[in-house]
C-alpha cells in the first residue's frame, strides 16, 4: 500500500477511516448500533473551534456518538499523539466539556476520559 509515491494523505483519502485501529472502532460502534446500545454515530465530523467569535481552527473528531439517554460522546481514536493534536484537544476540551457531552480519547490498548476541571 505504501510506496515512494504515496503519503499518509493519499492513503487517508482512499478509505473512510485513517487507520486499522479507527476502522476497528467503527466496527464496534456499528455492532453497538445494531444492538441498540447507541442511537447512531457519525465519522470524521468537522467541529469549528471558535473563541470570542473568532475561528481558531477546525477539529475533525473521529466519531460523534448519540447515546440512548441523549448524551453526545465525542470519541477520538488515536494510535499516538502529536504536539499539534494535544494543543487542539485541549482547546476542544475547553469548549466542549459540558454537561451532556462525553469526551473520550481511545488510544490503542487503553481508553482515557478527561477529568472535569471546572473553576468557580
Amino acid at each position: 500500500m505504501w510506496n515512494s509515491k504515496t503519503s499518509y494523505y493519499t492513503v487517508k483519502k482512499a478509505g473512510k477511516n485513517d487507520s486499522k485501529f479507527e476502522a476497528g472502532v467503527a466496527q464496534q460502534l456499528e455492532l453497538r448500533k445494531k444492538a441498540k446500545d447507541i442511537v447512531d454515530y457519525q465519522e470524521q465530523v468537522k467541529i469549528p473551534l471558535i473563541v470570542n467569535d473568532f475561528l481558531i481552527c477546525n477539529y475533525y473528531i473521529d466519531f460523534v456518538i448519540q447515546h440512548v439517554g441523549g448524551e453526545v460522546e465525542y470519541l477520538e481514536a488515536k494510535g499516538f499523539s502529536t504536539p499539534t493534536w494535544k494543543l487542539k484537544w485541549k482547546l476542544f476540551e475547553a469548549l466542549y466539556d459540558k454537561p451532556g457531552n462525553i469526551l473520550t480519547v481511545e488510544f490503542q490498548g487503553k481508553s482515557w476520559k478527561p477529568q472535569r476541571r471546572r473553576t468557580k
